[in-house]
């Protein structure tokens, strides 16, 4: 490729930048970031780009965009761009919702324009671009979406991008990705977030200092729940519909966990944390994760 154009630089857009220019796939890389603070920061880490802010002059000269904002920025930036799109360019994005993105696309670009949705499963607590790696897709799947009218040779152009920079690649399509994060990314995070503010709420009620002696358990999940907050609000709106069936399916296990404590089912509630355990050993196996206690922190 020659040109890449990568729209919002924060931490999975400075970290594709860091990658696509140590692999060598583009001879150039454009950035389009609306931050003043982020575009600091680019300046100042020296990061190997060329921050543009006329979208016109650029667009009919790029083989691949890659939008890495928050799913709510794509509407307003479509309308920016559409004009000066040739059928020609890959166009590609990093979020973590699709069926409402991907209807969303398909109202709004313009025809005869093809969009090729990407999830690299790879990211941080942190954000911004002084904290993108360039190692950060490595060994980490990515979710590439295909449906009916998807573009085959971009889609194999995209495969081959994203095993470039170290990508496992999986293909699904939008309603089956968004069933599947709901669970494994979405409903964590949500979990995540609710807990540091039960926690928050708990210890005003009992003005007792909680936060300071949060034990593994707390401490792991506030981790979490320091997620961009922006980024967060958007997966939870535009995957509405999954989450709230997975809430639902959370809160009937709970309450089946709570009447097992309070009528003391020892034989039940064993059977249930005996069998989340394998869950654990399945994860190891895979190698989504590594077997060293405390996260390997240690």
């Amino acid at each position: 490729m020659k040109n890449i154009l990568i729209i919002g630089c924060g931490l999975i857009g400075s970290s594709l930048l860091r990658s696509i220019s140590e692999k060598k796939i583009a001879k150039k890389i454009f950035v389009y970031e609306k931050s003043k603070s982020n575009i600091s920061k680019i300046k100042k880490l020296k990061l190997p780009c060329e921050i543009i802010d006329d979208l016109k002059k650029i667009i009919p000269n790029l083989d691949l965009i890659i939008f890495c904002t928050p799913l709510g920025e794509y509407e307003k930036i479509i309308l920016k761009i559409n004009r000066y799109l040739l059928p020609k360019t890959i166009i590609t994005d990093v979020g973590s919702s699709k069926e409402k993105s991907m209807d969303l696309i398909k109202r709004k670009l313009k025809k005869g324009i093809f969009w090729t949705s990407s999830h690299p499963i790879a990211g941080s607590e942190v954000s911004g671009p002084e904290n993108g790696v360039k190692s950060l897709f490595l060994n980490k799947w990515c979710i590439l979406i295909k449906e009916k009218n998807t573009n085959r040779k971009h889609l194999l152009i995209l495969t081959k991008f994203w095993k470039k920079i170290g990508s496992k690649v999986a293909i699904m399509d939008s309603k089956k990705h968004d069933t599947v994060f709901s669970m494994t990314s979405h409903l964590p995070h949500l979990i995540a977030y609710n807990l540091v503010k039960t926690a928050t709420d708990f210890e005003k009620q009992q003005k007792y200092e909680l936060i300071k002696f949060s034990a593994g358990g707390l401490r792991d999940f506030s981790r979490i729940a320091a997620s961009n907050e922006i980024m967060w609000r958007d997966i939870f709106f535009n995957n509405q519909k999954n989450i709230s069936k997975v809430i639902d399916l959370f809160i009937k296990n709970l309450r089946s966990f709570k009447r097992d404590i309070q009528f003391k089912n020892n034989k039940s509630i064993i059977k249930k944390l005996v069998n989340t355990k394998k869950v654990r050993k399945k994860i190891i196996k895979l190698k989504q994760d590594i077997n060293k206690p405390d996260f390997g922190r240690s």
